[in-house]
């Protein structure tokens, strides 16, 4: 079977989809990261992790635009993002999308009213309809649905639907909150797989948060892990998966931080 294809058009020059230097992110002047270093290359899986409430979705919504830093440097497709108020920071989330930055966000942000396929054409360059029957071609139980609403559809569909939704959108950067929510075990192990295989066909830099740390693991490039709000460990994915013990150490927040 050929794999599917959301290949943008890549800047060959842009070699770093995100790079996140000492951000210190929280609500309302209230930090709830400090200090947190990280980048995604073009065509890399890097996998950010932590227990609950560790802060993971407050940087992907700091990357996005969608909360504004209190401190630190983000540069995404080579370009340094510029201090946000939150009066400001709406218009700046939709250029990134613009730009080509897709966002998966753990509420996955769906229409109810709107049906599946109208959520796709809505994403969808104009007239891109290619890139809705690949991503269709990637979601076979999708597909069956397509033509009923969000509302009606169960929670993995839901998810199923948010992720074609960023797809076909044709990102630079794609990064998914929590991309196993509401999904079965082998509706994930095929689409973990899946997500990386495009990302290292087309150059997509993906950065993925996920509870499902040894199935992520095996995909990943890369990972970081945040504890206590700080990154904790950080390092070739394979290689945090073969020491769980040092793994699941810094993963509670038992280890000392990164330096």
């Amino acid at each position: 079977m050929t794999r599917p294809s959301f290949a943008p058009s890549l800047d060959p020059s842009v070699r770093r989809s995100l790079d996140v230097r000492q951000l210190t992110a929280g609500y309302r002047g209230v930090a709830v990261v400090r200090d947190v270093d990280l980048h995604v290359d073009a065509g890399e899986v890097v996998a950010l992790l932590g227990a609950n409430g560790a802060g993971k979705t407050t940087v992907l919504l700091t990357i996005s635009g969608l909360l504004p830093r209190i401190a630190g440097e983000i540069d995404v497709l080579g370009e340094a993002q510029p201090r946000l108020t939150r009066r400001n920071a709406a218009t700046h989330a939709l250029a990134l999308v613009r730009r080509g930055v897709a966002h998966v966000p753990e509420d996955r942000a769906l229409f109810f009213g709107l049906t599946g396929r109208e959520h796709l054409r809505l994403a969808a360059r104009r007239g891109d309809t290619e890139a809705v029957e690949r991503a269709l071609a990637l979601f076979s139980e999708l597909e069956q649905i397509i033509d009923r609403s969000a509302g009606q559809m169960s929670g993995g569909e839901q998810q199923m639907l948010a992720i074609a939704r960023a797809l076909v959108s044709r990102p630079r950067l794609l990064m998914i909150d929590e991309l196993s929510l509401g999904l079965g075990p082998i509706i994930v192990e095929r689409l973990l797989p899946a997500v990386a295989a495009i990302a290292r066909d087309t150059g997509i830099g993906v950065l993925l948060v996920e509870q499902h740390v040894n199935a992520v693991l095996a995909v990943a490039d890369r990972a970081y892990v945040l504890a206590q709000g700080r990154i904790s460990a950080s390092g070739w994915a394979d290689e945090l998966a073969a020491d769980p013990g040092r793994l699941a150490a810094h993963y509670l927040g038992e280890a000392p931080p990164a330096r």
